[in-house]
């Protein structure tokens, strides 16, 4: 038997890895990641951050079992986790998420593995795991002497934990520990990236988080194991810690103007390279190369490969990079000086890699010679549950700093261009701004309708949705106008699977819904609503209610009348998908649970513009 493996970590000090995690550890698709860069080209910014996925992997490993252990798993449980949590990453491509931003933003060029495609990270890992491990002879015949199980069997069940897939395994609460929205992977990227960095995310109580989850009906909630109402706070606070680490995270890495032109200088280089090589060998070889990128590749072949087969232009964007000489930025626009219409037709856009590349390229055209950066921050919180005495409650309902904090992360949105530093002329600053700004205002709309053309963008059947309570209900009088405010969010789950069901609506409201929490939920709708909320589309309020000798708050919904400007746009473009929400819900209008809010018209109603409703 081989002996434990110690490693020594600066932020979990003492790992010890078994025989089977050491032969993981070994295989080639896990070392690959000692040269991946776990944050990628960061150390632009902060020279400490030069840690690999390597070392997050072992690092995620440790902290699902240490998870495990607070959560009283069995033993086979918890050597399930820790695999899973080593090769959680394994499918991760050079430089981060370089790559995968490339894929979003050309379809042409995504690989077909078995019939599907491939874009995300996840998606390699999960075929690494359950495909390439169990051909590995050592691996395989160790799994079926230790386990007693076949190879394939045991990588599939660790895939779907590895990348979170709950729903497909036995065990729901295994994923959860590994990717859920308190896990391992978080915890311990949170603590890694704030220790390399030298930047303080916030105080992370490592102790008190993990304390404060639990097992109940089978998945990872938060709460307290005796069931006491202070238990319950302290967990809310544990997690509330680690929610304000993660916006953090976006404001000082994600959102640094240095971090984001260090990014766009390689995303440029790598579109044109690939370009290249798609034009001299095909476009079957390119995706075959591709492929290569998330499995083989780790980030010195990347950049071989850009400078193999990039243009001279691309190739000296790596040399820059290489010598330090980032691109400066020349005009910023972030959500806080852009009106509402322009943040949500942004917001949609940021989402959609297709257009993204083509607001991007027109942009560059556009102001000359740049290359330009839109950035939307993603990953808030979505399904943690919290125990309480009666019945259990969403993390972020029951949190009103959490629902701050899932608003301020959605928030997170900029447009920037950047120019080489020789380059950058004395050209008032505010004048690039605002011609960056008349630009954007004028394509923003126009690259949304050619995206209408080729795909149905969710998103704004909510926003149609909310347009057409607003048309049953408002009413004006001289001087007040009455808008309807909806009660709470699980109406709008009801409506919107129910409306998927009619042909018409069907690939507008394209969500997938499941009954896990006693009503239809949809992590998607979810996650949309808060983009609505942060781009300032719809008003979320909150009200406190009593139930069951309890107070407790829910937030209600209004659409604002920048929203009500930019459905009515909405509704001239989905014409019969309208007539057809306005019908149904007209005809169920007497059980539409909303509040009928009465206020000055000026107060609702932008400066400046016509007050009558549509």
């Amino acid at each position: 038997m081989q002996k434990p493996l110690i490693i020594h970590d600066p932020v979990h000090k003492t790992i010890i890895l078994d025989e089977f995690e050491q032969m993981v550890l070994n295989s080639r698709h896990v070392q690959r990641l000692r040269n991946i860069q776990q944050l990628g080209l960061v150390d632009y910014v902060y020279p400490g951050a030069n840690h690999t996925r390597f070392e997050h992997s072992i690092g995620t490993m440790h902290m699902a079992s240490v998870i495990g252990h607070s959560l009283s798993l069995e033993d086979e449980d918890i050597r399930r986790i820790r695999i899973a949590g080593l090769l959680h990453d394994v499918g991760h491509s050079a430089f981060s998420h370089a790559v995968e931003n490339v894929l979003k933003r050309n379809p042409q060029l995504q690989p077909v593995i078995e019939g599907k495609k491939f874009i995300k990270h996840e998606a390699f890992s999960k075929d690494i795991i359950s495909r390439r491990l169990p051909q590995d002879n050592y691996i395989a015949r160790y799994v079926e002497s230790e386990f007693g199980t076949d190879p394939f069997d045991f990588f599939d069940e660790i895939s779907k934990i590895a990348t979170g897939d709950a729903q497909s395994i036995s065990k729901p609460y295994l994923a959860q520990v590994i990717a859920g929205d308190v896990d391992a992977d978080r915890i311990d990227f949170l603590l890694r990236d704030s220790y390399h960095t030298g930047v303080s995310f916030g105080l992370i109580d490592v102790d008190q988080i993990i304390g404060s989850l639990i097992i109940k009906n089978g998945a990872v909630v938060l709460g307290s194991s005796d069931g006491s109402g202070y238990g319950s706070d302290m967990a809310l606070t544990a997690a509330e810690s680690l929610l304000i680490s993660r916006a953090h995270h976006y404001t000082a890495i994600i959102h640094n103007p240095k971090t984001q032109a260090a990014r766009v200088m390689l995303l440029y280089a790598l579109e044109d390279a690939l370009e290249q090589f798609k034009n001299k060998f095909g476009t079957d070889a390119v995706k075959d190369e591709i492929v290569c990128f998330f499995t083989e590749y780790n980030d010195s072949d990347l950049l071989s490969f850009i400078r193999s087969n990039a243009s001279e232009k691309s190739v000296s964007l790596i040399k820059d990079l290489r010598d330090g000489k980032l691109h400066v930025p020349v005009a910023r626009l972030s959500q806080k000086i852009l009106r509402p219409s322009t943040r949500m037709a942004l917001s949609t856009i940021a989402r959609h890699g297709v257009a993204t590349r083509r607001l991007e390229m027109r942009l560059a055209r556009e102001l000359g010679d740049v290359l330009v950066d839109l950035t939307v921050a993603s990953g808030v919180p979505k399904s943690m549950r919290i125990a309480m005495e009666n019945e259990d409650g969403f993390f972020y309902d029951e949190s009103a700093l959490a629902n701050g904090l899932v608003r301020a992360i959605s928030r997170q949105l900029s447009l920037t261009a950047f120019s080489h530093p020789e380059v950058v002329t004395n050209e008032d600053s505010a004048s690039v701004i605002s011609e960056l700004r008349r630009v954007v205002d004028d394509l923003s709309p126009r690259l949304l309708s050619f995206t209408r053309e080729d795909q149905y963008l969710p998103i704004e059947g909510i926003i149609l949705l909310f347009y057409a309570v607003h048309n049953l209900f408002a009413d004006e009088k001289p001087g007040f106008i009455s808008i309807p405010r909806l009660r709470h969010i699980t109406w709008l789950y009801r409506t919107i699977r129910e409306l998927s069901g009619f042909p018409k609506l069907k690939n507008l409201f394209d969500y997938s819904f499941h009954e896990m929490y006693g009503f239809p939920y949809c992590e998607k709708v979810f996650e949309d609503i808060q983009v609505l909320v942060a781009m300032g589309i719809v008003d979320e309020d909150l009200r406190y209610y009593e139930k069951d000798g309890r107070f407790r708050q829910s937030y209600e919904y209004v659409l604002t009348w920048e929203g009500v400007e930019y459905a009515g746009t909405l509704a001239d473009a989905y014409r019969l998908e309208f007539e057809e929400m306005m019908f149904h819900l007209s005809m169920v209008k007497h059980s539409i649970k909303r509040d009928i809010v009465t206020i000055p018209s000026n107060r609702y109603v932008s400066k400046k513009r016509p007050t009558g409703v549509k």
